[in-house]
């Protein structure tokens, strides 16, 4: 069996939660909802007393005509049985009507919650777990936690209904009432007995349907580089084996809810037939008259179908806690970036200081060890060295999107971890080599920053890059729709949006990660010339590939391993000779103008 089971472990911030936890906490979510958990209280009541009360009434009926066969009898019985089943169905109605709308009201703020979760998780998070099984969370398993509810109402009617139906049976026979009691434990011991098997099985399907949903969104996500690569029938094949392992698991389950029924109906038929037995052995003697017989019978069957749905609902039960499981581990998981206080600075000047900062990952990847740096408010920083040197890892621990293991970085002169985290990053503007545009326009993404700047303001900000002229290849300008995650515009026009972006946002630190990587020459040119704007009078800590956005740079750090090496500005490292001259005769001097006009001579 471990097959069909590889690859659905439980995710590192999954918890163990009791049933009586699991209700505890689901009944916390209908506290508000007590107004309309009373009338459908009531209108429970009321059912199963109708329910109850309509075979009785039948019973009582019947004894009447048959002792005096008078028309207006018929007549008045089909009638109280009319008015009966109407009232039923009303009080039915009413029921469904307001545990419908309590239970739309709890998966609401449920899926409320899991939402406000995912925001709040630090991008570590999102680093080691797939999104797509993250969603399936937040949507499926909300939904899926809402039919536990509803299983409960209908639980409680079909308890009610049992009690009052019990409590008048051992008014017309003692002994064939407590016969039937004697047979109901088998049920409900058979359908317990499900119980484990049920939980774990439900558990597994809930996470194989994550695996297939973070697949897909996965497979979108990348088609265009699957259709590069000629990739399709690869992915398909993929698909395949994620839907195949799906199939066997959801089978699974399919047969174990499927199981229970058959056996919970052939006990209930067992005892049906020793009580209709032993009944007609009691009506024989007169025991029992017509009416009462009849009553009796019908008892038997509204007693064994709430008995097998109050048994069987402990394996469906399973269902809606194992998805109300997923979702409160989701809401439960602790973030890793853990604020102490939050002081809101009255302004940010941009001074950072690094202090002895100790920063790692995972506990196998030691980035950053005994770290210490301090940037100059107004300084324009350049960070450089081999990948995986810690340059990037700096600028996320400046935006504060990772914890730190020891020491203080302080923003300031005030650490990081007591300052308001979202008045911080609203003075903090971060473009990176990869931008992520929101489908919408130009503008609805140069304002997504800012939501409340008009859009003369947009459009100033946007012509401050480049002078504007990037404007001028866009189809309908600012009303350019830009498509999903960009894809209308090109690499370089992403990055100008995103530049324009921040511009609006006016931050005080602002952190070019890599931002001119993966861009032409030309755009390369209208990108330096927007960020003389944005680096004008600002903390700027530039992470850069490109020789331009580095040797205008107040200060240049050079970093291997985690550990300062060298600093100094680009003409006084060159003399130096040392790591960073040997990195620009490799990486960067094919971009200079000396270079490029030697090339010329060269090649004339």
């Amino acid at each position: 069996m471990g097959f069909i089971m590889d690859g659905l472990d439980a995710e590192e911030y999954d918890r163990q939660y009791s049933d009586g936890d699991l209700v505890k906490r689901i009944l916390g979510y209908f506290r508000p909802e007590a107004p309309r958990m009373i009338v459908v209280s009531l209108a429970i009541f009321m059912t199963s007393l109708v329910n109850t009360g309509l075979p009785i009434f039948i019973s009582f009926s019947i004894d009447q005509i048959a002792a005096n066969p008078a028309s207006e009898n018929l007549a008045l019985a089909l009638a109280g049985a009319v008015i009966l089943s109407v009232m039923g169905w009303l009080f039915n109605a009413v029921r469904q009507w307001q545990s419908a709308a309590a239970v739309g009201n709890v998966t609401l703020k449920m899926r409320e919650d899991a939402m406000d979760a995912v925001l709040r998780r630090d991008l570590s998070f999102y680093d080691t777990f797939p999104s797509g099984k993250i969603v399936s969370r937040v949507t499926s398993d909300t939904q899926a936690f809402s039919s536990v509810v509803s299983l409960a109402t209908d639980l409680m009617s079909q308890i009610l209904l049992v009690f009052l139906l019990i409590g008048y049976l051992f008014t017309v026979s003692v002994e064939l009432t407590l016969l039937l009691l004697a047979l109901a434990p088998f049920i409900v011991a058979t359908a317990l007995g499900f119980r484990h098997i049920a939980r774990n099985t439900v558990t597994q399907s809930r996470r194989v349907n994550a695996v297939v949903s973070s697949h897909i969104q996965e497979t979108i996500s990348g088609i265009r580089i699957a259709k590069t690569f000629r990739q399709e029938q690869a992915v398909y094949d993929e698909f395949l084996d994620v839907n195949a392992q799906s199939y066997r698991i959801n089978l699974r389950t399919g047969y174990t809810f499927s199981s229970i029924f058959p056996i919970l109906n052939l006990l209930a038929g067992v005892g049906t037939a020793a009580l209709v037995y032993f009944g007609v052995l009691n009506a024989q003697v007169g025991g029992l008259t017509a009416g009462e017989w009849f009553l009796f019978i019908q008892g038997l069957q509204l007693f064994w179908f709430p008995l097998t749905s109050i048994a069987s609902f402990w394996s469906q039960f399973q269902l809606g806690l194992a998805a109300g499981e997923r979702v409160f581990a989701l809401i439960d998981d602790e973030p890793k970036v853990v604020q102490t206080d939050d002081k809101k600075l009255p302004a940010i000047e941009g001074e950072i200081r690094f202090e002895n900062v100790d920063f790692r990952y995972t506990d196998k990847e030691q980035v950053l060890e005994n770290f210490s740096l301090t940037i100059n408010a107004g300084e324009t920083l350049a960070l450089v060295g081999h990948t995986g040197s810690g340059k990037s890892s700096i600028g996320k621990l400046i935006a504060r999107f990772y914890e730190f293991q020891g020491g203080k970085i302080l923003i300031d002169g005030v650490d990081i971890r007591t300052i308001d985290l979202h008045a911080y990053h609203g003075k903090l503007g971060i473009v990176t080599q990869s931008p992520f545009l929101f489908d919408g326009t130009v503008m609805d993404n140069i304002r997504y920053g800012k939501t409340e700047a008009t859009d003369e303001q947009v459009r100033q900000v946007a012509e401050m890059v480049g002078n504007g002229d990037w404007l001028l290849a866009l189809p309908d300008g600012l009303n350019t729709h830009v498509g999903e995650r960009g894809s209308n515009l090109s690499m370089g026009q992403r990055q100008l949006v995103a530049l324009a972006r921040v511009l609006l946002q006016d931050p005080s630190i602002f952190i070019l990660d890599e931002a001119t990587a993966s861009v032409d020459p030309l755009t390369e040119t209208l990108i330096q010339e927007g960020l003389d704007v944005v680096l004008n009078n600002r903390t700027s800590i530039v992470i850069a590939h490109r020789l331009s956005t580095i040797k205008n740079a107040d200060r240049i750090i050079v970093l291997r391993e985690g550990e300062i090496i060298e600093e100094g500005t680009h003409d006084s490292l060159l003399r130096d000779g040392g790591h960073y001259a040997e990195l620009y005769n490799t990486y960067f001097r094919h971009q200079s103008l000396e270079y490029i006009e030697e090339a010329g001579q060269l090649t004339a």
